[in-house]
Protein backbone atom coordinates (compact mmCIF):
# COMPACT_ATOMS: atom_id res chain seq x y z
CA UNK A 1 0.00 0.00 0.00
CA UNK A 2 1.33 3.60 -1.02
CA UNK A 3 1.83 5.48 2.50
CA UNK A 4 1.83 8.62 0.45
CA UNK A 5 -1.76 8.44 -0.65
CA UNK A 6 -2.72 6.99 2.89
CA UNK A 7 -1.31 10.20 4.47
CA UNK A 8 -3.48 12.24 1.95
CA UNK A 9 -6.43 10.51 2.48
CA UNK A 10 -6.36 10.86 6.15
CA UNK A 11 -5.29 14.00 6.32
CA UNK A 12 -8.73 15.10 3.88
CA UNK A 13 -10.59 13.11 6.29
CA UNK A 14 -9.21 15.05 9.62
CA UNK A 15 -10.49 18.14 8.29
CA UNK A 16 -13.80 16.72 7.58
CA UNK A 17 -15.66 13.41 6.41
CA UNK A 18 -15.42 12.59 2.44
CA UNK A 19 -17.49 9.94 0.99
CA UNK A 20 -15.17 7.48 -1.53
CA UNK A 21 -16.40 9.46 -4.62
CA UNK A 22 -15.09 12.46 -3.18
CA UNK A 23 -11.48 10.61 -1.48
CA UNK A 24 -10.98 9.12 -5.27
CA UNK A 25 -12.02 12.27 -6.80
CA UNK A 26 -9.36 13.93 -5.12
CA UNK A 27 -6.92 11.87 -4.66
CA UNK A 28 -6.45 11.02 -8.32
CA UNK A 29 -6.56 14.94 -9.09
CA UNK A 30 -3.23 14.51 -6.90
CA UNK A 31 -2.08 12.45 -9.94
CA UNK A 32 -2.51 8.71 -8.16
CA UNK A 33 -3.10 5.59 -9.91
CA UNK A 34 -6.52 4.51 -9.67
CA UNK A 35 -5.41 0.99 -8.36
CA UNK A 36 -3.41 1.96 -5.54
CA UNK A 37 -5.97 4.52 -4.40
CA UNK A 38 -8.52 1.65 -4.77
CA UNK A 39 -6.51 -0.07 -2.47
CA UNK A 40 -6.00 2.60 -0.01
CA UNK A 41 -9.85 3.28 0.35
CA UNK A 42 -10.49 -0.36 0.83
CA UNK A 43 -8.48 -0.27 3.96
CA UNK A 44 -9.62 3.36 5.14
CA UNK A 45 -13.28 1.85 4.67
CA UNK A 46 -12.14 -1.70 6.73
CA UNK A 47 -10.38 0.31 9.52
CA UNK A 48 -13.26 2.62 9.74
CA UNK A 49 -11.62 6.08 9.03
CA UNK A 50 -13.97 6.20 6.59
CA UNK A 51 -17.68 5.90 6.49
CA UNK A 52 -20.49 6.84 4.31
CA UNK A 53 -22.99 7.22 6.69
CA UNK A 54 -20.87 9.42 8.58
CA UNK A 55 -20.31 11.54 5.18
CA UNK A 56 -24.07 11.58 4.71
CA UNK A 57 -24.52 12.37 7.69
CA UNK A 58 -22.44 15.48 8.34
CA UNK A 59 -23.50 16.60 4.87
CA UNK A 60 -27.15 16.56 6.03
CA UNK A 61 -26.65 18.64 9.13
CA UNK A 62 -24.33 20.94 7.57
CA UNK A 63 -27.02 21.41 4.80
CA UNK A 64 -29.93 21.53 7.44
CA UNK A 65 -27.80 24.18 9.78
CA UNK A 66 -27.75 26.68 6.26
CA UNK A 67 -31.31 26.34 5.66
CA UNK A 68 -31.80 23.96 3.20
CA UNK A 69 -34.18 21.34 2.19
CA UNK A 70 -34.84 18.43 1.72
CA UNK A 71 -34.60 18.25 -2.42
CA UNK A 72 -31.27 20.00 -2.53
CA UNK A 73 -29.08 17.79 0.11
CA UNK A 74 -30.73 14.50 -1.56
CA UNK A 75 -29.44 15.82 -4.71
CA UNK A 76 -25.74 16.96 -2.92
CA UNK A 77 -25.72 13.51 -1.88
CA UNK A 78 -26.21 11.98 -4.95
CA UNK A 79 -23.72 14.25 -6.88
CA UNK A 80 -21.16 13.00 -4.37
CA UNK A 81 -22.08 8.90 -4.88
CA UNK A 82 -23.82 8.52 -1.66
CA UNK A 83 -25.97 5.75 -2.48
CA UNK A 84 -30.19 5.90 -2.68
CA UNK A 85 -30.50 3.81 0.31
CA UNK A 86 -28.21 5.84 2.46
CA UNK A 87 -30.03 8.61 1.65
CA UNK A 88 -33.20 7.05 2.54
CA UNK A 89 -32.25 5.99 5.67
CA UNK A 90 -30.40 9.21 6.89
CA UNK A 91 -33.78 11.21 5.50
CA UNK A 92 -36.00 8.91 7.87
CA UNK A 93 -33.94 8.70 10.92
CA UNK A 94 -33.13 12.82 11.22
CA UNK A 95 -36.06 14.55 12.68
CA UNK A 96 -36.55 17.73 11.13
CA UNK A 97 -40.01 19.54 10.65
CA UNK A 98 -39.55 21.07 6.99
CA UNK A 99 -42.19 23.37 7.60
CA UNK A 100 -40.29 25.10 10.55
CA UNK A 101 -36.73 25.11 8.16
CA UNK A 102 -38.26 26.81 5.24
CA UNK A 103 -40.35 29.38 7.80
CA UNK A 104 -36.61 29.81 9.29
CA UNK A 105 -35.09 29.99 5.63
CA UNK A 106 -38.12 32.77 4.32
CA UNK A 107 -37.87 34.85 7.58
CA UNK A 108 -34.19 34.88 8.16
CA UNK A 109 -33.90 36.20 4.03
CA UNK A 110 -37.00 38.40 3.66
CA UNK A 111 -37.34 39.49 7.77
CA UNK A 112 -40.97 40.15 7.74
CA UNK A 113 -41.22 42.24 4.80
CA UNK A 114 -44.72 42.17 3.03
CA UNK A 115 -45.05 40.83 -0.66
CA UNK A 116 -45.28 43.13 -2.73
CA UNK A 117 -46.70 41.48 -6.20
CA UNK A 118 -46.74 38.30 -7.73
CA UNK A 119 -43.77 39.23 -9.67
CA UNK A 120 -42.66 39.52 -5.85
CA UNK A 121 -43.95 36.11 -5.05
CA UNK A 122 -42.37 34.42 -7.90
CA UNK A 123 -39.20 35.93 -6.49
CA UNK A 124 -39.29 34.48 -3.35
CA UNK A 125 -40.74 31.08 -4.30
CA UNK A 126 -37.54 30.52 -6.86
CA UNK A 127 -35.23 31.29 -3.95
CA UNK A 128 -36.93 28.62 -1.57
CA UNK A 129 -36.70 26.55 -4.74
CA UNK A 130 -33.94 26.90 -4.86
CA UNK A 131 -32.70 26.06 -1.42
CA UNK A 132 -34.43 22.90 -1.71
CA UNK A 133 -38.07 23.01 -0.32
CA UNK A 134 -41.07 21.51 -1.98
CA UNK A 135 -43.90 23.47 -3.00
CA UNK A 136 -46.52 22.45 -0.42
CA UNK A 137 -43.23 24.07 2.30
CA UNK A 138 -42.74 27.07 0.01
CA UNK A 139 -46.86 27.52 -0.33
CA UNK A 140 -47.34 26.82 3.37
CA UNK A 141 -44.94 29.74 4.49
CA UNK A 142 -46.04 32.57 1.54
CA UNK A 143 -49.95 31.68 2.60
CA UNK A 144 -48.92 32.17 6.15
CA UNK A 145 -47.59 35.52 5.54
Amino acid sequence: MNKDILHQAIGLLSRREHSLKELRQKLSQRGYELAEINEVLTFLVAENYQSEVRAAESIFRNRVSRGYGWLYIKNELKQKGVSSDIRYSIYQEQDVDWYQQVAATYHKKYADTEVIDHKDKAKRMRFLQYRGFSIDEILSVLNAN
